[in-house]
Parts: structure tokens; C-alpha cells; sequence
């Protein structure tokens, strides 16, 4: 197996709960810049989410960038 593939499934919990609970559904690009702004903190990963799905981080609802950090922060993989 691929590090690229095992990447895919350690993260596929977070990005399942992304898509079913909050409708943000990335594709494969969005969700590596994702991933690529975990090692800088949730808020990183929480603007990185919005703006993989081309969403105003800015404007968007204090609710709904909370929604989006407890998803991240809910379903990080262990380790």
C-alpha cells in the first residue's frame, strides 16, 4: 500500500463526518490541503476547509466555523 492511499484511509473518518454532517464534501485536492494544514493547528485545517470548497471564510457564520473545527477536532485519526 502507498503512503498516498494509507493517508487516504487514516483520514477518511474526518472527511466522512465533514461531508454527512456539515454537507462539506471535498474532493481529493481539497482534502490534501486539508491535511497539509493540520500540522499548523485546527484553525488552519477549519480556514483550509472552506477555502478548499470555495467557501468565504470570513463571512461564513461563527456557528458554522465552530461546526467545522469540532467536526476536525472530533474526528482527528489517533496518534
Amino acid at each position: 500500500m502507498s503512503d498516498e492511499a494509507h493517508l487516504d484511509d487514516t483520514y477518511d473518518n474526518l472527511f466522512s463526518a465533514l461531508c454527512v454532517e456539515l454537507g462539506f464534501c471535498l474532493h481529493e485536492k481539497g482534502q490534501k490541503r486539508v491535511i497539509g494544514a493540520l500540522s499548523d493547528g485546527l484553525d488552519a485545517a477549519t480556514k483550509a476547509v472552506f477555502v478548499a470548497e470555495g467557501v468565504d471564510f470570513l463571512n461564513a457564520s461563527g456557528d458554522l466555523r465552530r461546526a467545522v473545527r469540532d467536526c476536525l477536532k472530533a474526528n482527528l485519526p489517533a496518534g
